[in-house]
């Protein structure tokens, strides 16, 4: 019981819906994705697993998810998608109150949304 508590109470911070599909479920995160970069003041040189941080590479930062989990990152405006690995923890938490699900780094950002945007709606799929 206290596990399903805590699961829904992750669920409505960040808009969380499970999802059956042909037998198989899969977790879908909605909200607001931002993006990182090297030149960001503040950003540390490793990421939270301890890679070297490379804003080139398909990675993102997002809370309560395994590190290497592939996940699909869908623009709701265009339909533009990335695929990104988890390599970090982000967004700040007082962002996370704002309604930002996940921080894309600067080259995966740019696959689904322009970085003058800063911001885009997007939907997050466990792959």
């Amino acid at each position: 019981m206290k596990t399903f508590i805590i699961f829904l109470m992750i669920g409505i911070v960040f808009n969380l819906t499970v999802v059956d599909k042909a037998g198989s479920s899969y977790l879908i995160y909605k909200g607001m994705a931002s993006w990182y970069s090297e030149e960001d003041p503040g950003i540390l040189e490793t990421t939270a697993n301890m890679e070297i941080f490379d804003d080139t590479e398909l990675a993102c930062a997002i809370w309560g998810l395994p590190f290497n989990t592939l996940l699909k990152v869908t623009n709701l405006k265009n339909n533009q998608y990335v695929t990104v690995r988890v390599n970090d923890r982000g967004p700040a938490r007082r962002l996370v109150r704002q309604g930002r699900v996940i921080d894309l780094t600067k080259t995966a950002f740019q696959e689904i949304a322009d970085l003058e945007q800063g911001l885009a709606s997007v939907s997050v799929e466990i792959l």
